[in-house]
């Protein structure tokens, strides 16, 4: 392989890991931000929607196959969103990890690949020259 093009594909992978190891938090799932209707007749939440209680968070996520939800602080969500974020960013940057490494390896192959036909062609035009006598 191209030495420069090898440093320019290994320079990319070093680039993910790195900013994958920059990553803190990490969780799946999802956030809501609620209001809510308390439900007594005389609250202003009955009638005027902007004065619903809330905001509430509740974050919802799957553990060992069940799906859960937790009300959590203000505070909390706040460190949730974080997490989710970089979760769906360190998704992102495996899948153009996983496609940078698969390249490199192809284009190894490929170019062993490349040389060895370039070999193999060299060997039967010497063979068929040698045969006719030249």
């Amino acid at each position: 392989m191209n030495g420069s093009r090898q440093q320019r594909m290994r320079a990319r992978s070093r680039a993910l890991r790195e900013a994958f190891d920059a990553l803190d938090y990490l969780a799946s799932g999802t956030l809501l931000t609620r209001t809510k209707v308390c439900g007594r007749a005389n609250c202003r939440c009955a009638i005027d929607p902007a004065a619903r209680h809330g905001p509430y968070y509740e974050w919802t996520r799957r553990s060992e196959g069940h799906l859960v939800h937790y009300v959590v602080s203000p505070e909390q969500a706040q460190l949730i969103k974080i997490a989710i974020d970089n979760y769906r960013e360190a998704q992102r940057l495996l899948a153009a990890w996983e496609r940078e490494t698969a390249a490199e390896i192809l284009q190894e192959k490929a170019s062993n690949v490349g040389a060895s036909r370039a070999s193999r062609r060299r060997k039967s035009r010497e063979m068929r020259g040698q045969k006719s006598g030249k």
